[in-house]
């Protein structure tokens, strides 16, 4: 899939894997430390972010893995219980409409959850719809997600509270989607 209208193709992982991402994508590693196994990149002018992370395979079936990865994410941004977090839908994505060739299946969360940016407090959080997509590749013992995170209702007592909002350039589903159909490995010694 050409990356034409979607922005420009980013390396990742020091070129060991690539994608489109929207032109306005920053890499957040500019501005501070990100876990070697994370590639984030925010919104020039939202609080929107994508998450690129290698993680270990899960010993859980596949229908269950992307659940367990959400729910490992909203554990990390203390976003635990029913009134924080919840899981709206999971569906398998065919692998032919992605890039991502060496993995057995591929999988679509969507969910929201609410959490404070920088442990900011419990009055400080957010709701944000989560769209979680897992590819899974037990032959590596990886899983890769990628996630976008899309506010949704920023708290004033958040620090998020000062970005804008409901600008002309939100990145929309459809952008996300791209990045899934175009992020693709290019060394498996990556995962060596």
């Amino acid at each position: 899939m050409s990356g034409e209208g979607q922005g420009e193709e980013k390396a990742l992982y020091g070129g060991a894997m690539c994608a489109f991402l929207p032109p306005d994508a920053k890499d957040v590693s500019l501005l501070r430390d990100i876990p070697d196994n994370q590639e984030v990149f925010s919104h020039a002018c939202t609080d929107q972010s994508f998450i690129i992370e290698i993680v270990e395979f899960q010993q859980v079936p596949d229908p269950q893995a992307a659940k367990y990865h959400f729910e490992d994410i909203a554990s990390s941004n203390e976003a635990v219980g029913p009134d924080n977090c919840q899981v709206e839908c999971v569906e398998q994505i065919p692998l032919d409409q992605t890039g991502m060739h060496q993995c057995s299946t591929a999988w679509l969360l969507s969910g929201k959850q609410e959490v404070a940016k920088f442990n900011e407090g419990l009055e400080a959080r957010n709701c944000v719809n989560i769209y979680l997509a897992l590819f899974r590749l037990p032959q590596h013992g990886t899983d890769i997600l990628v996630t976008f995170n899309d506010p949704t209702q920023i708290s004033p007592s958040s620090s998020s509270a000062q970005q804008q909002s409901g600008v002309d350039s939100d990145w929309t589903l459809d952008q996300f989607k791209a990045v899934l159909q175009t992020l693709r490995i290019v060394d498996e010694g990556l995962f060596a």
